[in-house]
């Protein structure tokens, strides 16, 4: 999916691949690593995860430092390469916010960080990964015993301010547009929604075939990253599709068995925010490109281009893998 943008802003095919294979290489040491450190050491470290995410959300924002592209300033260049702070602040938030659990705080203790981080986040803007943010705040806030009527409320109003947000945005506003009315604009609003379903169209019950997709040519928006999922439905198909999306989904389905067999609350609701967040992210990616929900510019959790992120959902598997080896001793 990689290979003609890799050669139109780098002429080198195999550029975005080998640095996949780097970040592969290096959340996998993550991943190794968290899964031997025991998983309280990031109950202790909770309050410096909280003050890491607000610097590097903060840091992101400065010019000079953080680094503008396609509109969104969303990356840190760090000369060598670039770094994508909101994929390890899921992380670092899921952390600081289990920690909260249990600890008899007020409603308002776990409101205000949400929101200050959300608000950073929005600054970027990254609509997925405020969503995602504020799911896994949601999450905690259940499983703190809140009630449902708290928790209807709360989403409630964020739901009301999320559409605020994105009626008073020119792009956000057009992105619901075009995916209400799909046949608005087929050229500029809408272009990137007919190119999803004409690559879904393309790829039929068994796909054209591995490598064959003719929508990655840079007709598809952002083929590597956002839009992956319709390239793997353009050439293994209906049937090829729906493996990737079982796949996911067990994954899932085996986070949460790990979060509902440990007794320990902060280790339970760690491993539940994570597996809301994987859970979550590939709901609205894959949602975005079905069409069910509209375009949010997140990445398929394994298979987009996107080495910070990479690295963060493998270290983060190591910490559930650490809570289920600890609940098994």
């Amino acid at each position: 999916a990689s290979t003609p943008q890799a050669l139109r802003f780098f002429s080198d095919s195999f550029y975005f691949v080998r640095s996949q294979l780097v970040s592969l290489c290096l959340g996998l040491v993550a991943l190794v690593v968290c899964s031997k450190i025991h998983y309280r050491l990031w109950q202790k470290l909770s309050v410096v995860f909280l003050m890491a995410m607000v610097a590097m959300l903060l840091l992101v924002l400065l010019p000079g430092v953080g680094l503008q592209s396609l509109g969104a300033r969303r990356w840190i260049d760090l000369g060598f390469t670039t770094f994508q702070p909101a994929e390890f602040v899921k992380l670092f938030f899921a952390i600081y916010v289990s920690s909260l659990v249990g600890s008899n705080k007020h409603l308002l203790s776990f409101i205000f960080p949400m929101a200050a981080v959300a608000i950073l986040v929005m600054l970027q803007p990254d609509m997925g990964t405020t969503l995602v943010i504020m799911g896994i705040g949601l999450s905690a806030i259940f499983i703190n015993g809140f009630g449902l009527l708290k928790l209807a409320v709360l989403s409630l109003t964020m739901a009301a301010g999320g559409l605020v947000l994105v009626l008073t945005s020119g792009y956000r506003k057009a992105r619901l547009m075009s995916f209400l009315n799909t046949s608005q604009d087929p050229l500029t609003s809408s272009y990137h929604v007919k190119q999803i379903l004409l690559g879904l169209g393309l790829g039929g019950l068994f796909g054209s075939g591995l490598g064959q997709s003719r929508q990655k040519f840079l007709f598809l928006p952002e083929s590597a990253t956002d839009s992956v999922f319709v390239v793997i439905a353009e050439e293994l198909g209906f049937i090829g599709a729906s493996v990737v999306i079982l796949l996911l989904g067990l994954l899932v389905y085996r986070i949460f068995k790990v979060a509902l067999r440990t007794s320990d609350r902060f280790a339970s609701a760690l491993v539940t925010c994570i597996g809301v967040w994987l859970g979550l992210q590939t709901f609205l990616n894959i949602g975005s490109m079905v069409v069910l929900v509209p375009l949010t510019g997140i990445p398929l959790p394994f298979f987009s281009y996107g080495g910070t992120s990479l690295i963060a959902i493998l270290a983060s598997l190591g910490i559930v893998l650490n809570v289920s080896k600890e609940r098994q001793k």
